[in-house]
């Protein structure tokens, strides 16, 4: 009678061309769930509505009668359907990383794949939190905070390709800072770092969170302190639920030799 350990994988090997072609048919799928996405939101509330949602912010703090401009000719044309696409993208990213989800999980073992999938949906969840937090909170508070400084000889008329360019760079970063926890819980799951050297890297990481926040948002102490704050206040559930993770995704013949031990 053997005595070695079963392998769950046993038997599940495929071709590399097998999965080239899964690979390419989640990629179709998602690529369609994006271009469905994009669709709908095309017909209602069009690109022009979804452009006038995002730059609802800026337009509120602006001064009565000021609107945006165009500085290039094709402009009004590009820039909608690019605000459009992105909302699609976000909208469809659930079913984006679902097909990820589905191509990497017949490779996992059963205790990874305990690991992967609550990241899968914890990241895309906090990644949402981030560019709402950013959309509802910071957007108002930062242009409110920039106009009230601008001088009463200047009109003010941004231009739709630059707010644009702002919005995208504020989301990502503000999508990233919120990651904050799935990246500490990847770190201490993989033996990287432990839980113990995480308390006491703590200071570090709040010097830290308020030099990227310096350095990635505009110049003001409001969107400063707005990044900064949730970026501390995440590293701490970070390391929270890390503790949790690693007791719940331990391989089975680690969880055998931890009472031995």
């Amino acid at each position: 009678m053997s005595t070695e350990p079963h392998d769950e994988l046993a038997g599940t090997e495929q071709p590399f061309v097998s999965h080239l072609i899964e690979l390419r048919d989640r990629m179709i799928r998602a690529l369609i769930a994006v271009g469905i996405a994009f669709g709908v939101l095309c017909l209602w509330p069009g690109p022009g509505g979804m452009y006038d949602l995002l730059a609802q912010p800026l337009v509120a703090s602006l001064p009565k009668g000021s609107t945006m401009i165009a500085t290039n000719v094709i402009s009004p044309f590009l820039v909608p359907l690019k605000v459009t696409l992105m909302a699609a993208f976000l909208v469809a990213l659930p079913v984006v990383l679902y097909q990820v989800w589905a191509f990497v999980a017949p490779g996992l073992y059963s205790h990874e794949k305990r690991l992967v999938l609550p990241l899968v949906v914890s990241s895309t969840v906090l990644f949402l939190m981030g560019v709402a937090f950013c959309y509802f909170f910071v957007f108002g508070q930062v242009f409110k905070f920039i106009q009230g400084f601008a001088p009463k000889s200047i009109t003010a008329a941004p231009d739709i390709e630059a707010y644009l360019g702002f919005v995208l760079t504020m989301f990502i970063a503000f999508g990233a800072a919120f990651e904050v926890p799935v990246a500490v819980v990847v770190l201490a799951r993989m033996g990287v770092v432990s839980i113990a050297k995480l308390k006491e890297w703590r200071g570090y990481f709040i010097v830290g969170a308020f030099v990227v926040s310096a350095v990635i948002t505009p110049p003001d102490i409001v969107s400063q302190l707005s990044l900064a704050i949730p970026m501390c206040l995440l590293y701490e559930v970070g390391i929270w639920a890390a503790r949790i993770f690693i007791k719940h995704t331990k391989a089975p013949d680690a969880e055998a030799e931890t009472p031995a031990a």
